[in-house]
């Protein structure tokens, strides 16, 4: 079996702990979120095990989660950097449009960042992502690091909450105009 950290499994330690909190959070009632999967067309199938072998999307994808915090709409994607740098190719343009809209009818989208070499969450609200983006198309860097966040979005255990993003939801909104 490939080890966790292999290109064909990255990420999925991330979507664990992800689905794994919304279940927590959905349980204590505080919010509902669902992960939304990513519509394929299978191509080729292993008959014998009955796996997928090779397979195309059938639309891009706009958000790995969507769903609902004590009535406000939420939206966010997972995204995991094993270094201080976050390549800002990650994140694709009709992610962000998609998110951009999705704030414009009054919801709160942002992207759960893992940092997998410090062991660190991060959430990244919408809006600061955006200033990294305008600087990328302005001819800026491509990509943006650790030290340029803001430490509050940090996310750090508590109540039994693996990955706590409520707490970033309730700054994010503590932050807003």
């Amino acid at each position: 079996m490939a080890a966790w950290s292999s290109r064909g499994l990255r990420g999925s330690t991330l979507e664990e702990l992800v689905n794994r909190t919304n279940e927590q959070y959905r349980e204590k009632e505080l919010a509902l979120i669902q992960k939304i999967p990513t519509p394929i067309t299978p191509v080729r199938m292993d008959k014998e095990n009955r796996h997928i072998t090779l397979a195309y999307f059938e639309q891009r994808s706009t958000v790995d989660y969507i769903g609902a915090v004590q009535g406000i709409p939420v939206c966010f994607d997972a995204k995991e950097c094993s270094t201080d740098t976050f390549p800002l190719s990650n994140i694709h343009p009709h992610q962000v449009e998609f998110m951009k809209a999705f704030e414009r009818q009054g919801g709160i989208a942002f992207f759960l960042l893992f940092f997998s070499s410090e062991d660190l969450f991060y959430y990244l609200p919408l809006r600061d992502l955006l200033c990294f983006w305008s600087r990328m198309e302005h001819g800026g860097r491509k990509s943006f690091r650790r030290e340029e966040l803001d430490d509050g979005y940090y996310l750090k255990g508590k109540n039994g909450f693996l990955i706590p993003y409520l707490d970033g939801i309730q700054r994010d909104l503590e932050n807003r105009d």
